[in-house]
């Protein structure tokens, strides 16, 4: 029984992980345009994230949030304005100039503690990420469970983010990889940033 409950978080949770969203495309956008360090860290934030989802629903406040229009308001108008932010950031990139082009992956930098930032709030300002894991420990997770087994369940979701988003990260700050689309890096910033703001809008014209 519980084998078979822990399977179905398991597939559920991966789904939801490997979906395209703003975690994906913030994940994609520190690692081509910083560093493999700063994606990685951006994907210990998304996980950081996670954690808070978990513990409110193991701490009954996500029921609370869902049937609070404030609290549910307040989290989305807030997502939304920062993945506008993030995403107005990167419209703005400018052209390298071709000499700049080879040293692009050295002259690019972005503290640990604000890459752990970006990660963590994308994630846990996401309204979609609340309902989510609400929906998770209501409707998959039976009341009945025990709040160890809970645990064991956030702590494999906590996991999973980390190391999936790591993996996405190693792809996409392949420095192979970084050098070939080197030279257009500036437009590549520029539809993230148009993705995000798209995301953004999304998650503001949201409903509960």
């Amino acid at each position: 029984m519980l084998l078979s409950a822990f399977l179905t978080v398991v597939i559920v949770h991966l789904l939801a992980v490997v979906s395209p969203g703003p975690d994906f495309a913030v994940i994609t956008r520190n690692s081509l345009l910083y560093s493999r360090r700063a994606g990685i860290l951006t994907a210990l934030g998304l996980a950081l994230g996670i954690g808070i989802h978990v513990t409110y629903c193991l701490f009954g406040i996500g029921l609370v949030i869902s049937q609070s229009i404030l609290l549910f308001s307040a989290i989305k108008w807030f997502g939304a304005v920062y993945l506008v932010y993030i995403g107005y950031k990167s419209l703005r990139s400018k052209p390298k100039q071709e000499e700049e082009v080879t040293v692009v992956v050295s002259v690019n930098t972005l503290s640990d503690a604000k890459a752990v930032r970006i990660g963590f709030l994308t994630n846990v300002l996401n309204p979609k990420a609340t309902l989510f894991f609400l929906a998770l420990f209501t409707q998959v997770i039976a009341p009945a469970t025990p709040t160890w087994v809970q645990l064991v369940y956030g702590i494999e979701m906590i996991t999973m983010t980390f190391v999936w988003f790591s993996f996405v990260s190693l792809v996409f700050s392949n420095q192979i990889l970084k050098r070939k689309i080197g030279a257009v890096q500036h437009y590549i910033e520029r539809v993230t940033g148009a993705v995000l703001i798209a995301l953004g809008i999304k998650v503001a014209l949201s409903s509960r």
